[in-house]
């Protein structure tokens, strides 16, 4: 039987809807026969593959280094879900539309540092005016809400698309 291909991504998120994606906790053993976790925060694979069935999407896209890696993921990937609120709507990260990236990152890095203050130039990537959820940028299959979205909500999403199927977007993968 050919495994099914899944990746996990992480942008501009706090990591709780990975923490939902363990919570499943048994039934990720119920299933573990039928997949391979190909690229995640939680494997060690580096460089996002080819070929990949299914990637679930957390946190927004608010920074060059994000929408590089978004366009890569949706490139290489065939079923590309987005996973919780700052993913689908960008929820938290999107609080920032309100001020300008100039503002943001004076705030952070002169007016609330205790020492060297200074805005970075290098290492941290270049932000984007406003922080975006991912189907503005690239086009999504599956929308999977939440904040963070629970682990069953996840899991009906993962089993339907092991059966060949998209999940049914009512019951738990709906809004409110």
């Amino acid at each position: 039987m050919n495994k099914i291909r899944i990746a996990t991504v992480w942008l501009d998120g706090c990591s709780g809807c990975h923490m939902s994606f363990l919570d499943m906790d048994e039934r990720l053993l119920a299933i573990a026969d039928q997949i391979d976790l190909v690229y995640s925060p939680l494997v060690d694979a580096k460089v996002f593959p080819e070929n990949v069935d299914l990637t679930f999407v957390e946190g927004a896209v608010s920074n060059d280094d994000d929408l590089h890696k978004l366009k890569i993921v949706r490139s290489r990937t065939r079923l590309l879900a987005a996973l919780g609120d700052c993913a689908v709507t960008s929820n938290v990260p999107g609080m920032r539309n309100y001020f300008s990236r100039d503002e943001i990152l004076r705030r952070a890095y002169l007016e609330n540092a205790s020492f060297n203050q200074s805005i970075p130039s290098e290492v941290i990537p270049r932000l984007l005016p406003k922080s975006k959820p991912i189907h503005e940028i690239v086009k999504v299959d599956l929308f999977v809400p939440g904040c963070p979205p629970h682990a069953e909500s996840i899991f009906t999403a993962l089993a339907a698309l092991l059966e060949g199927r998209l999940p049914d977007p009512g019951s738990t993968l709906r809004f409110g």
